[in-house]
């Protein structure tokens, strides 16, 4: 170590330790590359051949970003923190598939207090492997020590994406018509979603993420990390199938503020839908999490997805034939209800969400046994 790098390790930042993870990880982000990329790991900028995109007509660049949340939490609980990485991909990769967009490429970001190259090289592998399974390349990143303001096991995550779609095949409300269909894709678990709900209700029960729980099958922290499913590829595979072409007109990723509030945002205004809950059962985890916390199934319906983590609103002459499709990509999908623009009295709906002007969606029935 140098004179000048010792004097930085003396304040809590340790340049070599950051060398250590990058050789760690290098071989699962090569493996997330190809042709297109330029440069290898380690530079400034991460370089992407858009000459691909002389191919398009009319191609649209579709960007987002977003992290982990305080799922982090729960992993640096029981010091697991290979699949935050996926959690992260999904968040980021499954917001661009939602307007029909193929993701191109990715970066990341990791503060932490201490850098642990273990620890870094566990949640990059992780960020890897989604990105190689979505094929999206992981062009680049950074990981920063933040001693003195965040705890020597602490960190948190951030990823941004880009992606492309033909302009004429854009995804959205516009495209949506009444007696359209409503298709739900099976959530993995709880996703990457209301985590500071979960802690609390654990807090207040003084579960540890070390406990065992019977009706789970694993402890907490284990059921709880339960890794976020990634859907693009699959609906990349069904939207580009020319069997399926324009069938699905709008896909809405059920993230922050639950299921009806992010369906609106992917109908137009004017139309209504009802989701029927009695056509999927929640995921054991939620339920087991309402019990402890004294909570009925329908209030935690704004920040728990319940066990949906995609909707894709289709044409109805093809919604069987997409739900098969999906089935055989793994996305366990079923029929949730009908989109309708006839008046009717709105209370009581969801109606848009986050400054969009949609649609209005309000769930009905009973959840399933």
């Amino acid at each position: 170590m140098s004179e000048n790098a010792s004097i930085y390790a003396q304040a809590g930042v340790d340049t070599e330790a950051g060398d250590v993870a990058v050789e760690l990880m290098k071989s699962a982000i090569a493996r997330t590359q190809g042709p297109e990329v330029l440069g290898g790991v380690g530079g400034f900028a991460g370089l992407f051949d858009a000459s691909a995109l002389l191919g398009y007509r009319r191609p649209l660049l579709a960007s987002s970003t977003d992290g982990v949340g305080t799922k982090v939490a729960i992993a640096q609980a029981i010091d697991k923190h290979d699949t935050i990485g996926q959690d992260l991909v999904a968040m980021v990769v499954d917001d661009i598939v939602v307007v029909g967009a193929k993701p191109l490429f990715m970066t990341d970001y990791i503060a932490c207090g201490r850098l642990v190259p273990e620890r870094i090289a566990d949640i990059v592998r992780g960020i890897a492997a989604a990105c190689e399974a979505t094929g999206t390349a992981l062009v680049g990143g950074e990981t920063a020590e933040h001693p003195g303001l965040l705890g020597v096991d602490d960190y948190d995550v951030a990823g941004a994406a880009t992606g492309v779609v033909e302009a004429d095949r854009v995804l959205g409300p516009e495209r949506v018509q009444e007696g359209d269909v409503v298709l739900a894709m099976a959530a993995s678990g709880l996703h990457s979603n209301g985590f500071s709900l979960v802690r609390h209700i654990l807090a207040g029960r003084d579960v540890l993420m070390t406990d065992r729980s019977d009706e789970l099958g694993a402890t907490y922290g284990e059921a709880l990390l339960e890794p976020t499913a990634l859907y693009t590829a699959p609906l990349l595979r069904v939207i580009e199938d020319p069997e399926l072409d324009g069938a699905i007109h709008s896909l809405s990723h059920v993230t922050g503020g639950g299921i009806a509030a992010n369906l609106a945002r992917v109908l137009p205004n004017g139309v209504w839908t009802e989701v029927d809950r009695s056509t999927w059962s929640p995921l054991p985890v939620f339920r087991h999490l309402a019990d402890l916390g004294g909570h009925d199934l329908g209030s935690l319906e704004s920040a728990w997805n319940l066990g949906v983590g995609m909707f894709a609103v289709v044409d109805a002459a093809q919604a069987a034939r997409v739900t098969e499709k999906l089935e055989a990509e793994g996305l366990r999908t079923w029929q949730v209800g009908t989109v309708s623009a006839g008046e009717r009295d709105l209370d009581g709906f969801e109606q848009g969400a986050k400054g969009v002007n949609g649609g209005a969606v309000r769930l009905v029935g009973s959840y399933a046994d």
